[in-house]
């Protein structure tokens, strides 16, 4: 297991991130935390904020009593706040929220009255801040992701296929498309780190056809490479059928039953990555504590297919999996973007 402690190199990358979110000396830095938070982490939020003169202060608040009827992971929808009033007017009067709450404030229902109130929110992943370290941003990662979400905005239909038997076709149209390429510079906006991606919320009656998880396949639920094939029909967002034999799909069956929850099976969001810093197989390489599963997000060429919670196609449950493919070809109205799991043209 890795250590966690202060080191010099990580209040200099926290730094450098925070320069890009273009803080300046002066300005009020708010710390979100809670109490499972990873302690490393908002220490070095507070020491890179205090580097670079602006005025941080830490807010940290209980981790709330589990309520799911499962084990949460990495969903980006923190429940930690609990609508507390006196803590959202602290957030939304800040310049800048570093986010270090351990799900983060993503999907979380406070975080549009903080971006509202002019704050700009930076999720920090919770990862050991070697993973940080490595996927340091990148101010190449802007305009990439900006390309990738005009092509997505511009598309009427998603294609996805792969060797593996995946043919999924996905309306665009209605959809709301999004990406994150690391840092965030403007009132009103927000971001996670690591990042790199971009992604569409399709509208309702949007998804169908065939999505197959192979061997090397990851669903950051659990934090695991895919050992079997399991295939996934979707008819009109929901999957319907979950075929396939061995541990890996039993575990998916059995985690999807538990919420009973109809909307669990439901698409929330997809996307690809473009961050070719970000690792595949970076996943192999620590344990499970260590790492929250975003790098694996936005690692270049990957498909991201996620079920759970999607506003646009006014859907709300807990249930959540994200889940990256390799070797995937996506054709926006025809036009390959990416081709068995390689970024082509502009994105290369």
């Amino acid at each position: 297991m890795l250590i966690e402690r202060i080191e010099h190199k990580w209040i200099d990358v926290f730094a450098e991130t925070l320069r890009r979110c273009d803080i300046r000396p002066g300005d009020v830095v708010a710390i979100v935390a809670e109490t499972q938070s990873r302690p490393v982490n908002v220490e070095l939020a507070q020491l890179a904020a205090e580097s670079l003169g602006a005025r941080p202060f830490r807010l940290i608040v209980p981790s709330p009593r589990l309520a799911a009827p499962v084990p949460v992971r990495s969903t980006g929808a923190s429940d930690a706040l609990g609508q507390l009033a006196p803590v959202v007017a602290a957030l939304k009067t800040a310049t800048l929220v570093v986010d270090c709450t351990v799900e983060g404030l993503l999907h979380a229902p406070e975080l549009p009255e903080i971006l509202g109130g002019g704050a700009r929110v930076l999720m920090v992943s919770n990862e050991h801040p070697e993973i940080l370290e490595r996927c340091a941003t990148d101010p190449a990662m802007e305009p990439k992701v900006r390309a990738a979400i005009k092509r997505l905005r511009g598309a009427a239909q998603m294609h996805v296929t792969s060797a593996a038997g995946t043919d999924l076709r996905i309306g665009l149209r209605d959809a709301r498309v999004g990406g994150v390429w690391g840092w965030c510079a403007k009132p009103g906006q927000v971001a996670h780190w690591p990042g790199g991606l971009a992604l569409a919320f399709p509208a309702a009656h949007s998804v169908n056809g065939q999505l197959v998880l192979a061997p090397g396949d990851i669903n950051l639920t659990f934090k695991q490479y895919l050992r079997d094939r399991i295939a996934l029909t979707v008819e009109d967002d929901y999957v319907v059928a979950i075929d396939g034999e061995g541990v890996d799909v039993d575990l998916m069956r059995d985690y999807f039953a538990a919420w009973g929850d109809r909307e669990a099976y439901a698409v929330s969001h997809v996307g690809f990555g473009l961050n070719p810093r970000a690792r595949w197989d970076a996943l192999a390489c620590y344990d499970k504590r260590d790492c929250n599963g975003t790098e694996q997000r936005a690692f270049a060429g990957n498909f991201l297919y996620s079920t759970g919670a999607n506003e646009v196609a006014g859907r709300h449950t807990l249930g959540h999996f994200d889940l990256p493919l390799r070797k995937c070809t996506i054709a926006l109205d025809g036009d390959v973007v990416v081709r068995d799991g390689q970024l082509q043209g502009e994105f290369a």
